[in-house]
């Protein structure tokens, strides 16, 4: 099995063409344009709208202050902290405006395949049977993946390929609350 792991704030931030923030990318599988899943973290500094992805299936969620209001063609949708993470075809683009200042956000894109973003509930196991999955924790703690134990940084990406079934667990470490999210994916054919 092979285990990738990587610390957000290791990962040198590239600014966006149009000036509204900066994105960190965790992972993009495989390398390069054509990748089929790509994981990253975003700040989000001022309004704007987001860059279109064709033939993606994009995931979003906010991971730090008063959160965004996304415009869509038809409605928008406000998310802050704490929301259940939104999924949107990648092509549409949505107007974005910041509820109250800078906002950071968590993001999987997935193409040509199944991919899923779903919030660590604690004391909760997770057995989503997908061929690569992964977890992003912004708390350090440690994930019991059967028949091992790895130990997360806060802001660390931990990704598995391939990564069977077995139950995951996330336990947050010094009294801190859970605050990850689990990430899975399965290429199509």
């Amino acid at each position: 099995m092979s285990v990738y792991r990587v610390n957000a704030e290791s990962v040198a931030a590239q600014a966006w063409r149009n000036g509204g923030g900066r994105t960190r990318e965790l992972l993009a599988w495989p390398a390069g344009a054509d990748w089929k899943v790509r994981i990253s973290r975003a700040d989000i500094d001022a309004d704007g709208p987001f860059s279109a992805f064709a033939q993606v299936e994009r995931w979003f969620t906010v991971l730090h202050g008063a959160g965004v209001i996304l415009s869509f063609a038809d409605a928008e949708r406000e998310l802050k902290a704490g929301d259940a993470p939104l999924r949107f075809d990648g092509a549409a683009a949505p107007g974005c405006r910041l509820r109250d200042g800078a906002t950071q956000d968590l993001n999987l894109m997935t193409r040509h395949g199944t991919g899923v973003m779903r919030p660590v509930l604690s004391g909760q196991s997770w057995n989503e049977p997908f061929a690569m999955r992964g977890i992003y924790s912004t708390v350090p703690g440690l994930l019991s993946a059967t028949p091992q134990t790895y130990r997360l940084d806060a802001h660390m990406l931990l990704w598995m390929q391939p990564a069977g079934s077995e139950g995951w667990t996330f336990a947050a470490t010094g009294g801190a609350t859970a605050n990850a999210w689990w990430l899975g994916f399965t290429p199509g054919e």
